[in-house]
């Protein structure tokens, strides 16, 4: 097997890979994989990549769609959920396969997504005949995996539809193959402003001087950065984890945007922490660092209901025209506030 002759692997990890049949398939980068420690399965990054176990299992209120983006796919490819945004899927490929994958009913996997250049001319067509339609977010897998002529057809295209305003990318390419953002893609992508890019990150081991200055070259081709990253059992579920993180990532001008609550895939309760533990962390870096390294927690609802943010309720209550808050440690003030 290939892969044991990067990591020694433990019986769990052996048992899961020889169980792999025609599901969300194994790849690592070798750049990402050298950040690994080999002799270590509970390495935090590793456990993100190399499959257990607890993967075929599917534990009560799991799916291979727990999201309903089926459900909300008017064409092939397109996911057009929220009244003003679509999420345009642009690829099946990714260059690392997260274990937690939300997609990994199609990533990497063949069937009805082809992605060729008839299926993302009906997705155009669609954004372009939905005038509501102004945030495009290109995602997949990962778009920056594709060529830097194919990415460009489609940024062209939307940025050629009037009332499309602003485009995102989500990807995990920084992270796990920084070599890939190179000075010809940015000099592309910043031919498309405004242009953000939401970067998926797990751990500070991530944060290394190469994903530094693959980040600080997006940022310095004008594009704004924001952080995505899952809560996951036993890889970031601490708060000194968590600050590490965020603080790393600011210094590499990456603003922390979104901390998912890990959806229920098929096969992820063992990356599942409780909300509880979201609400932990996020108590735990508000008001202890900085603003901009507090991410906001949410879970996307089951089914189609979007995103919902969790935020630790500051509100004690009222003592007649004042309302009572707690602050971060804990401590009750008094805000005036009359009621009419």
């Amino acid at each position: 097997m290939g892969l044991e002759r990067v990591f020694r692997l433990s019986d769990e990890e052996r048992s899961a890979v020889f169980q792999m049949g025609g599901g969300l398939p194994l790849g690592i980068t070798p750049y990402y994989a050298s950040l690994m420690d080999p002799d270590d399965s509970n390495h935090p990054t590793r456990r993100t990549m190399i499959p257990l176990p607890g993967e075929f299992i599917q534990s009560p209120g799991e799916a291979d769609d727990p999201l309903g983006e089926e459900h909300d796919s008017p064409v092939p490819g397109l996911v057009h959920r929220y009244p003003d945004r679509a999420l345009f899927l642009v690829t099946n490929f990714c260059a690392t396969y997260c274990r937690y994958c939300t997609r990994a009913r199609m990533v990497g996997q063949s069937g009805e997504y082809h992605f060729n250049t008839a299926q993302y001319q009906r997705a155009i067509d669609y954004i372009a005949a939905h005038r509501q339609i102004r945030d495009v977010l290109l995602s997949g897998g990962d778009p920056l995996t594709m060529n830097d002529e194919r990415l460009e057809w489609i940024l062209s295209r939307l940025r050629a539809i009037e009332h499309v305003e602003f485009i995102r990318i989500g990807t995990k390419v920084p992270a796990v193959l920084p070599q890939r953002i190179t000075p010809a893609l940015t000099r592309m992508l910043r031919r498309y402003h405004p242009l953000w890019i939401s970067i998926h990150f797990m751990h500070p081991v991530e944060l290394t001087p190469e994903v530094g200055r693959a980040c600080e070259r997006l940022a310095d081709a004008g594009i704004p950065l924001g952080s995505q990253t899952v809560l996951a059992k036993g890889i970031n579920d601490d708060v000194e984890t968590m600050k590490r993180l965020m603080h790393g990532l600011l210094k590499i001008r990456v603003r922390p945007y979104y901390l998912y609550q890990c959806d229920p895939i098929s096969g992820s309760a063992h990356f599942r922490t409780s909300v509880e533990k979201g609400m932990e962390i996020i108590a735990g870096l508000r008001g202890y660092t900085t603003g901009y390294g507090v991410p906001t927690f949410v879970i996307d609802a089951p089914g189609g209901g979007g995103k919902i943010p969790l935020v630790p309720d500051p509100i004690v209550g009222r003592d007649g025209d004042f309302v009572l808050l707690r602050n971060y440690e804990g401590n009750v003030y008094r805000y005036p506030d009359p009621q009419v």
